[in-house]
């Protein structure tokens, strides 16, 4: 029996109590504080690996750099909560910059440690990391090596860590709360409403088209009135980002993040090939919805817009436990765990102004738990995301119990964990329809997310990489930076998408990003790689669960190269595996086009 009541607002007192007046978080940042300290002074007195009998010693150094990683995580996710359930929460912003300075402190001994084990020589590298204490440390350890290599002095890099809290750290957090301020005043149903950024988003897959193409304008009259700040806030990020790389030999500005994903740059070109290479049914697919509404081309206020008869409104428990049915059927696992997830109050969903227009899942390693973030809005299109970001949390618990620094994985395969959950929810849809209205609604609503990955990450990929190029050069106007993505907009969708939104720059969060630039291919590459796993979990049933699982657990440990030729056995360097994956979007397209003849 399906359970009723689920509550649409997290606990996170659960967590540290008192919210941002919390004794106990605050004594959680002492504590940390105090093992860093501890840390920094175990390190003054290792400056060298002498020989292999010291493998005990790093060893227990390691053990500190992981404890204090997630008590880290822990903190950073707790304050990412606070403000995003209320951006204008001052006392949460303070605690922001107390974590952002004891995140900036933890990274002078880690870089100093990561220093050590870059002039040890190679031989005596190679024979302590085989060691029974480091070897299941090996790849971390390997990758700290290599990422020494472009590091500067200790004394550069402590003063470029002190500046980055108030430099391009604040420079985004000013972003978050300047984007969760900005209220929408529109007229829906002859009734007047002051909307939150994120309300206002989520209008974009309502039935009625005049409201959204009202909203649709409305925010673009916004951003133009505000281009001049955030283009001031997106320069001096890039320009922070730029100047360090300058200093520390980077000219390639794809090199970081391809570190940080674990990715060879032949991979992402591969990627990207097969995409360009398989545009032409998806426009098809474009062309064809906007017939349906009458268009020569897809509007872009009417591409989330729903198609045939279904039912609009999804309440939130009817949505849970759509979830849940059919996570039981992919296994017992990840369904127990959505179950704890929802009744354990981690689901922040209520749809209110004045929250964060940013869905996310924030995980506390300490406790073992998640936490999602969302506005839930009654459609598929939130559906899908809150599947999306359980597929996050489920990620997350699949790391619990996996060795310290071996839990720390990239965002590519992140994205692959969340959106194989999407994957579960809207395929179990479409298979337990009959009826062809309804089925080309959930088709539909596929297409949109192969779109999404093709063409509409495609142009925040060209967008940044063209604006980082520009950006060398010095600062780029509000004008320019709509030219520019326009520009990407026209490429990445071969010119099949009219009134797009030239403005997309300031609405993309992702632009502003602190932590690394480019996080928009993770997406495509999780997307894809989603239906290789999705393939395979539809050939082996609930038995997949468990290679599944086994595949999570090592995504902290190993390049993703190394990771899929392990447990999938592909050549991801090869435009071949991506080829496999994208051809099962076009049988999409394909069983559209049918239904709509039919």
């Amino acid at each position: 029996m399906n359970k009723t009541g689920y509550t649409e607002v997290w606990n996170l007192d659960k967590l540290f109590s008192f919210g941002h007046n919390s004794r106990q978080f605050h004594d959680h940042i002492q504590q940390l504080e105090g093992k860093v300290s501890k840390l920094e002074e175990k390190l003054k007195a290792f400056n060298k690996i002498s020989n292999i009998n010291e493998s005990s010693k790093v060893e227990s150094i390691i053990q500190q750099i992981a404890d204090i990683q997630i008590n880290l995580s822990q903190a950073n996710s707790y304050v990412t909560c606070l403000l995003a359930q209320n951006p204008k929460d001052q006392n949460a912003m303070n605690l922001r910059a107390v974590t952002f300075s004891t995140n900036a402190r933890f990274e002078s001994p880690l870089k100093r440690f990561q220093r050590i084990i870059l002039n040890t020589s190679h031989q005596l590298w190679e024979d302590i990391i085989e060691t029974d204490e480091l070897n299941r440390y090996k790849f971390i350890l390997d990758e700290w090596r290599k990422k020494a290599e472009i590091l500067l002095s200790e004394e550069e890099e402590r003063l470029v860590s002190d500046l980055m809290v108030d430099g391009y750290h604040a420079w985004g957090q000013l972003y978050h709360s300047l984007l969760g301020s900005i209220k929408v005043k529109l007229k829906i149903n002859g009734e007047s409403k002051e909307l939150s950024v994120g309300q206002t988003i989520n209008l974009r897959s309502h039935p009625n088209e005049d409201i959204r193409k009202t909203a649709h304008y409305e925010m673009e009259e916004i951003w133009k009135e505000n281009e001049e700040l955030f283009s001031q806030i997106l320069n001096h990020i890039a320009g922070f980002r730029l100047e360090v790389y300058k200093h520390r030999g980077i000219d390639n500005v794809l090199r970081e993040p391809l570190i940080e994903n674990r990715l060879k740059e032949e991979t992402l070109n591969a990627m990207w090939v097969v995409v360009s290479k398989y545009k032409k049914p998806f426009i098809h697919y474009l062309n064809e919805k906007a017939k349906m509404n009458g268009d020569k081309k897809m509007q872009s206020y009417n591409f989330w817009a729903p198609i045939g008869k279904s039912k609009q409104k999804i309440e939130y428990e009817d949505a849970v436990n759509f979830i849940l049915e059919h996570f039981s059927h992919f296994g017992s696992e990840l369904e127990n765990f959505a179950r704890q997830a929802f009744d354990s109050e981690w689901i922040e969903a209520e749809d209110r102004p004045n929250k964060s227009t940013v869905a996310f899942c924030a995980g506390f390693p300490v406790s073992g738990e998640s936490r999602v973030f969302m506005t839930y809005g009654k459609r598929m299109t939130s559906v899908l995301t809150l599947a999306h970001e359980l597929g996050h949390a489920f990620h997350n618990y699949s790391m619990k119990h996996v060795n310290g620094i071996n839990r720390q994985y990239p965002l590519s395969i992140a994205e692959t964990a969340s959106t194989f959950s999407e994957q579960i929810i809207l395929d179990a849809a479409i298979e337990k329809t009959d009826a062809t209205e309804e089925k080309l609604f959930l088709l539909d609503e596929k297409l949109k997310r192969s779109v999404m990955n093709f063409m509409n990450i495609h142009s925040r990929f060209l967008f940044e990489k063209n604006f980082y190029e520009e950006r060398k050069q010095g600062f780029v106007s509000p004008s320019r930076l709509n030219e520019l993505m326009q520009d990407a907009i026209d490429e990445a969708y071969v010119g099949s998408f009219e009134n797009a939104s030239s403005h997309s720059w300031v609405w993309t969060p992702h632009y502003y990003l602190t932590r690394s630039p480019f996080y928009n291919f993770q997406y495509t590459f999780g997307y894809l790689f989603s239906l290789s796993l999705y393939a395979k979990s539809k050939e082996k049933g609930k038995a997949f669960e468990r290679e599944y699982l086994e595949l999570l657990r090592d995504s902290g440990s190993m390049s993703t190269e190394v990771l899929v030729l392990k447990h999938l056995g592909e050549d991801i360097t090869c435009e071949d595996f991506w080829e496999k994956g994208i051809k099962l979007c076009v049988k999409d397209v394909e069983q559209f086009i049918n239904l709509i003849s039919s």
